[in-house]
């Protein structure tokens, strides 16, 4: 195997980590009704303030909260890994595709 071979190798499996991570965040959102994507909404979900919810729910709240800790863990790993640049792009790949299917109900653009 090349070396990029296996760097590719390493970006999917991470790019997957982040991927199952980030689509786990969405349903949360989803079911707490927390506008994930509207500006200061993330930092408030990772202050553990449950105003941000559309309806009560503090078993997956809190689920949501570890689940977004969980990603920005992940994140830096990914980085430390495969560089800033890629895990831009990986990041940015998912937020697009979470964007384009639960948009609306997430307080981005799109279906929902």
């Amino acid at each position: 195997m090349t070396t990029k071979e296996t760097s590719n190798l390493g970006t999917r499996w991470w790019a997957k980590n982040l991927n199952d991570i980030d689509s786990e965040v969405a349903r949360l959102a989803t079911i707490c009704r927390v506008r994930l994507l509207e500006p200061g909404v993330i930092e408030r979900v990772l202050a553990n303030d449950a105003s941000v919810c559309g309806s009560s729910n503090k078993l997956a709240f809190d689920k949501l909260h570890n689940a977004l800790k969980m990603h920005y863990l992940i994140r830096d790993k990914t980085v430390g890994v495969i560089g800033e640049n890629a895990t831009a792009a990986v990041v940015a790949d998912i937020v697009a595709s979470i964007r384009a299917r639960l948009g609306k109900q997430l307080g981005g653009e799109g279906p929902g």
